[in-house]
């Protein structure tokens, strides 16, 4: 096939569709946290849309409110990563948590290789690089300045 045929068959997407597809990909995320967070005792009852941010297909990272077990907030990220949360506290902005869950998963993969986990169990070896390769990533999103205009 030539390059011309190659770029007819490909077919195009429209803004609208585009967007529709973000839309349902956020939406999508925002079940997989809550469902996260439920695993984790925690029942989110607010978003606090103005503060999450979507970087749409990799990261979304939600600024939620809980009412139970008790009154908190925390940061809680989904996507084409481990989901995980902490408490806001930790981090001021979006931006700030995303670098907060890449050096937290810096260190939690050293501890698992430290410990000798990594050389005992496949599983886990392959669970340190994937929160190495994860980190990197975003650390590298957190330093992208075009990311995080608003």
């Amino acid at each position: 096939m030539t390059e011309q045929a190659v770029d007819q068959a490909q077919p195009t997407i429209s803004p609208e569709e585009m967007e529709k597809l973000r839309q349902e990909w956020v939406r999508t995320q925002f079940q997989k946290a809550n469902r996260f967070l439920a695993e984790k005792g925690v029942i989110p009852s607010k978003i606090l849309a103005d503060e999450s941010r979507y970087l749409a297909p990799y990261l979304a990272i939600w600024k939620m409110e809980s009412k139970r077990p008790t009154t908190k907030t925390y940061w809680v990220m989904s996507g084409d990563l481990p989901s995980d949360f902490v408490d806001v506290k930790v981090a001021k902005t979006a931006r700030d948590a995303v670098r907060h869950f890449s050096m937290m998963w810096q260190m939690q993969a050293e501890n698992l290789i430290r410990s000798g986990a990594t050389r005992r169990d496949a599983t886990q070896a392959k669970f340190a690089q994937l929160l190495v390769s994860r980190a990197e990533s975003l650390y590298r999103m957190h330093n992208d300045e075009k990311l995080w205009n608003t």
